[in-house]
């Protein structure tokens, strides 16, 4: 099991960590997300065959802007 964690900007309220969480969880591989709001950080547990360029551009695809 591998982890990632994100550095996301514009996430400010419960829909948004919504959206990014459900987003992450239909990538293949991606076991749990944890979104946490106050400190802007989407933390990903992942399977090895998962690709993180994915989940980044899945983010994106949400409308944040991932660092």
């Amino acid at each position: 099991m591998e982890k990632v964690t994100f550095n996301v900007k514009g996430m400010t309220c419960g829909h948004c960590e919504k959206a990014v969480k459900g987003a992450l969880q239909e990538v293949e591989g991606v076991t749990e997300v944890q979104v946490q709001l106050s400190t802007g950080t989407v933390v990903v547990n992942y399977e090895a065959n998962a690709s993180v360029e994915k989940m980044k551009e899945t983010i994106e695809d949400q409308g944040y802007d991932v660092q």
